[in-house]
């Protein structure tokens, strides 16, 4: 059996069985993108979530973005598989505070 969390690391790499952070093969790192940040809406389990995904960051960098954008949401939220997941409909307010840090963004999805 895999470990694939640790309450003390987050989420662990299943091939090194290091944190995603210290990942060291090559299994945790950031896909590749088109430089587009993408921010869409998604429906799980009876509740609403935006996504933001395509974020050029790496772990920290990431973990650290997704904190402020949390904060400018005022909601929870955490970072699985690169992408920033923020709980409920904040679309609008993720799309202002990416484009105000710079990056290009899209909505995706409906």
């Amino acid at each position: 059996m895999n470990l694939v969390y640790s309450t003390d690391s987050g989420r662990m790499c299943p091939t090194c069985r290091k944190p995603m952070a210290e990942c060291q093969c090559g299994q945790a790192k950031r896909p590749e993108g088109d430089g587009i940040v993408r921010v869409s809406r998604e429906k799980r389990s009876g509740k609403v979530v935006t996504l933001a995904k395509g974020l050029p960051l790496e772990a920290e960098e990431l973990t650290a973005f997704a904190k402020k954008l949390k904060a400018a949401c005022g909601s929870g939220g955490t970072v699985k598989d690169w992408v920033v997941e923020i709980q409920g409909d904040h679309v609008d307010k993720v799309m202002a505070a990416l484009t105000q840090a710079g990056y290009k963004v899209k909505r995706a999805g409906g």
